[in-house]
């Protein structure tokens, strides 16, 4: 499968992620997804903003937050917090838990699902989303 393929085939998984939720993938929020699927790692909001522009057509900032606000929601995006910037999920999951793995050196981010529901939450706290962070080294830029 070529790289295109494989990119048409995630936003494909993606369209119908949204379709079994009731929800649509639009045009812009296929194309904001296209744009975090090709970034190497984590990409700011008016960094992709940027590259929505079009001759004669600015993009506005509210259009990539709302994009990006379905995204998260749909559990297709995360918010990497501490570096106030976004990456596609890997997993197409609903429940809004990720554990980030965060490369100082190289940027790259690698998901992992997160428990569910902390052990340490109050009681009868009820979780929306949860994001771990976890900066360090990867394996290859600690070698």
């Amino acid at each position: 499968m070529t790289h295109a393929d494989s990119m048409e085939k995630k936003l494909s998984d993606a369209a119908a992620h949204c379709a079994r939720r009731g929800e649509q993938l639009t045009p812009l929020r296929r194309r904001v997804l296209g744009l975090l699927l090709k970034a190497k790692g984590p990409i700011k909001a008016y960094d992709l903003l940027a590259q929505l522009d079009e001759p004669g057509n600015k993009a506005k900032p509210p259009t990539i937050y709302r994009a990006l606000d379905f995204l998260m929601n749909a559990g297709l995006a995360h918010k990497v917090e501490a570096l106030n910037a976004f990456v596609a999920c890997g997993h197409s999951h609903d429940d809004g838990n990720a554990e980030l793995y965060i490369c100082g050196d190289c940027g790259n981010v690698e998901e992992r699902h997160g428990a569910p529901t902390p052990a340490d939450a109050p009681e009868g706290f009820m979780i929306d989303h949860s994001v771990v962070e976890h900066y360090g080294r990867c394996e290859r830029c600690a070698h």
